[in-house]
C-alpha cells in the first residue's frame, strides 16, 4: 500500500502530526509512506525511518509569482504518477486539498467540513474524519492520519510515544549539561519578554544558549548574552543540526513555536510558555510542561494584539524548572 501525507507547513503542525507515523508502521509495517512538505520544513522530516520518499513543493513563492503556479503545479503532477493508494490531507486547508487532489488516488481523505476552518477544503475528499476543531491540535493531528487508515489510537498511546526526530548532523563545541531558550515566534504578542528570560538563567544558573532565526531575534540574543554570563547565542545552523542541539539539552524553555516543539518529539524536558494562544497545542506529561497568562483564548479566532504574556511571573517558570531539573 503507497500513503501520501500532505501536511505543507508550519514546524509545529509538523511535528504534531508526525507523532502518527510510528502507530502507522506498527500497525502496517510494510506499507510506503510519503510526504508532501514546503521546501523550508524538509528538515523536521529528514532521517525519519518511517518515512519513504520526502516530496517537496514552494507554494509559497506564488505570492510573489503567479506564474510559479505552474510550475508547482507540473511537480504536483509528477508526483501523481506515483500512484497512492491513499492521500490524506492533514493540513485541513484548501490549499492543501487542491495538492491532495491533483496528486490523487482511489482515497482522498480528510477532517469533515465541520472539524476545519476552511470547511470547503472536505469536498475535495472521498473519505473524512470528525474531531472537533477545538479538541488537541496533537489529537487532530494523529487522528485524521491514523483513522483514515482505519488505525485506532488514543491519547495514552500518544503520551507514550517513542521519539520521533532524528538528526545526522553533531554540533560541536557545546557544553555537557545545558538549557536551550526559544526566544522567538510568529507573532510578537507570543514572545516572552527577553528581560524575563535573563531572570530565569540568573536563577537557574545553568549554561544556557539561545535559539534564534530572525534578524530581530538575532539582535535580541545578542542583547541577552551581554546581560548574563550564562547566556550564550547558538550560531545560525540547518533544522538539523537545530534537532541535534535540542535532543543533547537538560531543559528547553520557549514560546509555542516549532523549536519549542521539538522537545516534545524528542522526549526532551520543556516548558512552553503560552499567551494569546491554547495550551491544547501541546500534551502536557511528566518533563513536559506548560504555563499559561490569564487570557482567555477563542479557539476560533485567536487575539494576535493579546501580549498578557509578558505577565507570567519569571518565578512561576523558574519553579517549574527547577521541580523538572531536580528529577
Amino acid at each position: 500500500m503507497k500513503i501520501c501525507i500532505v501536511k505543507l507547513s508550519a514546524m509545529g503542525d509538523i511535528i504534531h502530526a508526525m507523532v502518527a507515523l510510528q502507530f502507522i508502521k506498527k500497525e502496517m509495517p510494510h506499507v510506503t509512506i510519503d510526504w508532501i512538505v514546503e521546501e523550508s520544513f524538509k528538515g523536521v522530516l529528514g532521517d525519519n525511518p518511517h518515512i519513504n520518499n520526502i516530496l517537496l513543493v514552494n507554494l509559497k513563492k506564488i505570492k510573489k509569482n503567479k506564474s510559479e503556479i505552474f510550475t508547482q503545479y507540473k511537480l504536483l503532477k509528477k508526483y501523481s504518477k506515483n500512484n497512492y493508494d491513499i492521500v490524506i490531507d492533514a493540513q485541513g486547508l484548501l490549499k492543501s486539498a487542491l495538492v491532495s487532489k491533483i496528486i490523487g488516488a482511489k482515497v482522498i481523505a480528510g477532517f469533515d467540513k465541520d472539524s476545519i476552518r476552511e470547511g470547503i477544503a472536505s469536498l475535495f475528499y472521498t473519505k473524512t474524519t470528525h474531531i472537533a476543531y477545538d479538541a488537541n491540535t496533537i489529537d487532530r493531528n494523529a487522528i485524521v492520519l491514523c483513522k483514515s487508515l482505519g488505525i485506532s489510537i488514543n491519547s495514552n498511546m500518544i503520551a507514550k510515544k517513542e521519539k520521533f526526530l532524528y538528526a545526522t548532523s553533531y554540533v560541536k563545541g557545546l557544553c555537557d549539561t545545558f538549557n536551550l531558550f526559544v526566544i522567538g515566534s510568529t507573532w510578537e504578542s507570543r514572545n516572552y519578554p527577553k528581560e524575563k528570560f535573563i531572570e530565569i538563567a540568573e536563577a537557574l544558573q545553568t549554561t544556557t544558549y539561545i535559539v534564534w532565526g530572525s534578524k530581530e531575534e538575532k539582535q535580541k540574543a545578542l542583547w541577552m548574552q551581554e546581560k548574563s554570563p550564562y547566556l550564550h547565542m547558538l550560531k545560525k545552523g540547518s533544522l538539523d543540526s537545530l534537532k541535534n542541539v535540542i535532543s543533547r539539552c537538560s531543559l528547553l524553555i520557549g514560546n509555542d513555536t516549532g523549536p519549542t516543539h521539538m522537545a516534545w518529539g524528542l522526549n526532551i524536558p520543556s516548558i512552553t510558555i503560552f499567551g494569546p494562544t491554547p495550551i491544547n497545542r501541546v500534551y502536557i506529561t511528566d518533563i513536559n510542561k506548560v504555563i499559561k497568562s490569564k487570557s482567555e483564548v477563542n479557539h476560533y479566532k485567536l487575539n494576535k494584539n493579546d501580549f498578557s504574556i509578558r505577565d507570567i511571573p519569571s518565578e512561576d517558570i523558574i519553579n517549574i524548572a527547577k521541580e523538572l531539573t531536580l528529577e
